[in-house]
């Protein structure tokens, strides 16, 4: 195991990476039409794709939780951002849509990857509890 590692299962790791990848490909596939709207918000949807498959990479490498920790803000931020471009609105930004296929399945993707993030960093936090291991064999302590 390298070291400063977490533990983290297989499954949960996975899912992790395929949920940030999943937000990255929907930015990246949804620029285009947003730098029609602002070209900040065009910026912004390639900045997303790029930091969910940096975050995808650390989780992968499994170092320290900043992969997690990295996806967590970015898929946690995104979620927070489509609501507001819905409700207070975003400069240049026309579309109040909820129920767009794309938005909603971002939505989707970004609220189950910020739950298992939240899941897997405080399970991880519990993990590094200080647990005494004996040093001898607990038959001989017997004697």
């Amino acid at each position: 195991m390298q070291r400063g590692a977490l533990l983290v299962s297989d499954r949960v790791k996975w899912a992790g990476i395929a949920l940030i990848a999943a937000t990255g490909l929907i930015h990246l596939i949804e620029s285009p039409e947003y730098f029609g709207f602002a070209t900040y918000l065009g910026v912004a949807f390639l900045l997303n794709a790029a930091g969910s498959l940096v975050a995808a990479v650390g989780i992968h490498r499994n170092r320290l939780g900043w992969g997690w920790l990295l996806g967590l803000v970015i898929a946690a931020g995104s979620f927070v951002m489509y609501i507001v471009s819905r409700t207070v609105g975003l400069p240049g930004l026309t579309e109040t849509e909820w129920g767009e296929p794309m938005g909603v399945l971002s939505l989707v993707v970004e609220g189950l990857f910020t739950i298992l993030a939240v899941y897997h960093l405080t399970r991880s936090n519990r993990s590094h509890e200080y647990v005494p291991v004996p040093t001898r064999n607990p038959e001989s302590l017997d004697r």
